[in-house]
């Protein structure tokens, strides 16, 4: 299995699909941080061929960010626990 396999599936985890779109929308409780970045608490993923593509609407402005598959060095999932 390839890096970007392994990136899909925890992407993946993180987020459900989109109805009727082929983008995925954050899970509910699940916050994203792509490279230690920016945490993502509300955003569309769009899993591309060659890049991840990350929205997200904050206080009405929207932003877009790109991530190169083979740039992405970590991702964090975080969550409450489950009790």
């Amino acid at each position: 299995m390839d890096i970007k396999q392994t990136w899909e599936k925890v992407l993946e985890y993180a987020t459900m699909p989109l109805h009727g779109t082929l983008a995925r929308k954050q899970r509910k409780g699940v916050k994203l941080q792509i490279n230690e970045g920016r945490i993502y608490e509300n955003a569309t993923i769009f899993l591309d061929e060659s890049v991840v593509w990350v929205s997200e609407t904050v206080n009405g402005e929207v932003s877009n960010t790109y991530y190169s598959w083979e740039k992405i060095a970590s991702v964090q999932t975080i969550s409450n626990e489950e009790k």
